[in-house]
C-alpha cells in the first residue's frame, strides 16, 4: 500500500510537471504546427523517453548526485542553456521560410524527419536541467526507504505513459486544420516568439543561479 500510495504521489506531481509550459511544450508545439501530427506524436515519444531517463536516474539516487557533486549540476545547466539557445536561434532563423500546404495542390513539405523531430524533443527533455531537479525531488521525497521490484514495473511505465500522453494531446490539438491555419497565416510572428521564448529561456538558464 505504500509503494502504491507513493507511485501515486509521484505521478500526480509529474503530470502537474507535465503541463506546466516550458521548453518541451514549446518544442512539441512547434513541431505538430510546422510539420504534421506525426512528427508532433515522434516528438511526444522523444519527450517520454527522455522523462523516462531521468526517472531511471532518480530511482538510482540522481538527487543525492546533484547534492554531493555540485559542478556536475552546473556543467548540466550550461549544456542545456546552450541547447535551449541554439533551438531558439534555429526556430528564429527559419521563421521566414514559406511551407507548403494541401490547399496550394501539394502534400504538406516537412521541414525535418521524423527522427529529427524525435532527436530534437529527447535532446530538449534530457538537456533541460529543471525536469532532472524535478524527478530527482520528487523521487527524493515520495519513495519509499525500501521497495520491491514491483516498485519500479510500475512506475516507470506509469510515467511514460502520462509524458507521452499529454505531449500527443499537444500534438494532435496543434496539428489540426484549424490550429494550422491559424499558424500558416502568421507563422513568421509565431516562429519568432517561440524562437524568443526558447533563446530566453536558454539565457535565463545560463543565468540563475539556482
Amino acid at each position: 500500500m505504500n509503494e502504491l500510495l507513493a507511485i501515486a504521489s509521484i505521478v500526480g506531481v509529474i503530470i502537474i510537471g507535465a503541463m506546466t509550459p516550458g521548453p518541451s511544450f514549446l518544442v512539441v508545439a512547434q513541431i505538430s504546427l510546422a510539420n504534421s501530427r506525426s512528427h508532433g506524436i515522434a516528438a511526444s515519444i522523444g519527450m517520454g523517453l527522455g522523462a523516462l531517463v531521468f526517472a531511471g536516474l532518480a530511482l538510482l539516487g540522481l538527487h543525492l548526485v546533484f547534492t554531493q557533486v555540485v559542478w556536475l549540476y552546473a556543467a548540466f545547466k550550461i549544456f542545456g542553456g546552450l541547447y535551449l539557445l541554439y533551438l531558439g536561434i534555429k526556430i528564429w532563423r527559419g521563421a521566414k521560410n514559406k511551407l507548403i500546404t494541401k490547399e496550394e495542390g501539394a502534400t504538406p513539405q516537412a521541414v525535418q524527419s521524423l527522427t529529427r523531430s524525435f532527436y530534437i524533443a529527447f535532446m530538449t527533455q534530457i538537456s533541460n536541467p529543471k525536469a532532472a531537479l524535478i524527478y530527482s525531488g520528487v523521487f527524493a521525497v515520495f519513495m519509499p526507504a525500501e521497495t520491491s521490484i514491483w516498485f519500479p514495473a510500475l512506475l516507470l511505465p506509469a510515467l511514460l505513459f502520462v509524458e507521452t500522453g499529454w505531449y500527443v494531446l499537444v500534438a494532435c490539438a496543434l496539428s489540426a486544420k484549424a490550429s494550422r491555419q491559424v499558424y500558416l497565416k502568421s507563422k513568421s510572428w509565431i516562429d519568432r516568439i517561440a524562437g524568443g521564448l526558447m533563446g530566453a529561456l536558454g539565457i535565463k538558464l545560463l543565468t540563475s543561479n539556482a
